[in-house]
């Protein structure tokens, strides 16, 4: 294991949708990158609702997903809005991250519904004022919402989806791996991405999922 506590860290901007099982597993990797690496994550929201709005050729049951995908994003950029107007030395990104993790344990780990009483029980667990809940059925944050995915999205184009990495100069859809790089091996993969991420004229490498998201 590297010793980084005298490294200035540096800042991995991370776009999430909660409810995608792989950009989950690819947060909880970043946290483990944050033990072996001077790395920081910022947190950001983004929305596969709003990526695919017009995409009529979608199967049905993905444009359910996408209809129920509204709540959390929405209760997300409220919650961070939130952070930022309490006046009380908050700290939005550190309010966000908490948030998203009480969200995927319980949609992802927990399998539980994406419904009202789950939101409900996240955002209290996260310490948060249960009010947040409303802003799931609102309209009210959809601006900021899409200013937030914009970008995210904008740095990277629009044929990929969640999540989108930031570091320096560079910007990234995925990785997308299964199950989570634990300690070293979370850190040898971020060198690895961070060579090709670095590499001019490197756009893609890509193979097929054989295996179900495991969060383990």
């Amino acid at each position: 294991m590297t010793n980084e506590t005298s490294q200035a860290k540096e800042t991995a901007d991370f776009w999430f949708d909660p409810q995608c099982p792989w950009a989950w597993i690819t947060s909880r990797w970043m946290l483990e990158v944050e033990q072996v690496r001077p790395v920081r994550t910022q947190w950001h929201v983004m929305s596969l609702s709003v990526l695919n709005e017009g995409r009529d050729e979608l199967p049905e049951d993905y444009k359910r997903m996408l209809e129920r995908g509204w709540g959390p994003v929405r209760i997300a950029i409220a919650a961070e809005q939130w952070a930022r107007e309490a006046g009380d030395g908050r700290d939005p990104n550190t309010v966000l991250g908490a948030l998203y993790t009480e969200f995927g344990v319980r949609f992802h780990n927990q399998k539980k519904e994406k419904n009202l009483d789950t939101y409900r029980e996240a955002v209290v667990a996260a310490g948060l004022p249960e009010s947040l809940v409303e802003a799931a059925d609102s309209t009210e944050y959809d601006e900021a919402l899409r200013k937030s995915h914009a970008e995210g999205i904008e740095l990277v184009g629009y044929d990929v989806g969640t999540p989108i990495i930031r570091v320096g100069a560079s910007a990234f859809f995925g990785p997308v791996v299964t199950p989570i790089p634990r300690g070293e091996d979370a850190g040898r993969l971020w060198d690895g991405v961070l060579l090709v991420a670095n590499t001019k004229g490197f756009y893609e490498l890509k193979r097929s999922r054989t295996e179900p998201p495991s969060f383990d």
